[in-house]
């Protein structure tokens, strides 16, 4: 029994020296454009992972203008800002901002249903 209780691992960390600005994982900045489902047939649609120097207020202005709904700028305090808007807005956002050169395609990820 002795030697089984010698070979029993202990918490080991092996992630422990690594560090985050080291490793070249993560380092692209996306932006995640989201759909989350409100109730029966209304959605709401989040972005989030802009820059910061951008205007967040400009860009939801833009937006509401352009797609013809409601919008707002939400404050979280682990995500930062994130732009909510009514509907289903996915595809026209990505596209909106591929367009006004804010963001490249490759940086942009999808997410929902």
């Amino acid at each position: 029994m002795s030697e089984l209780d010698s070979q029993v691992p202990t918490a080991f960390d092996p992630f422990a020296d690594a560090n985050v600005e080291d490793s070249g994982a993560g380092t692209k900045e996306y932006v995640h454009i989201r759909v989350q489902q409100r109730n029966g047939r209304k959605s709401l649609t989040t972005v989030q992972g802009l820059k910061k120097e951008y205007s967040y207020t400009k860009i939801l202005k833009d937006l509401k203008k352009e797609f013809c709904c409601n919008g707002t700028v939400v404050q979280d305090s682990e995500l930062g800002q994130v732009i909510q808007l009514q509907g289903d807005q996915r595809k026209n956002v990505s596209t909106f901002l591929v367009q006004a050169s804010l963001v490249k395609k490759d940086n942009i990820k999808i997410h929902g249903f």
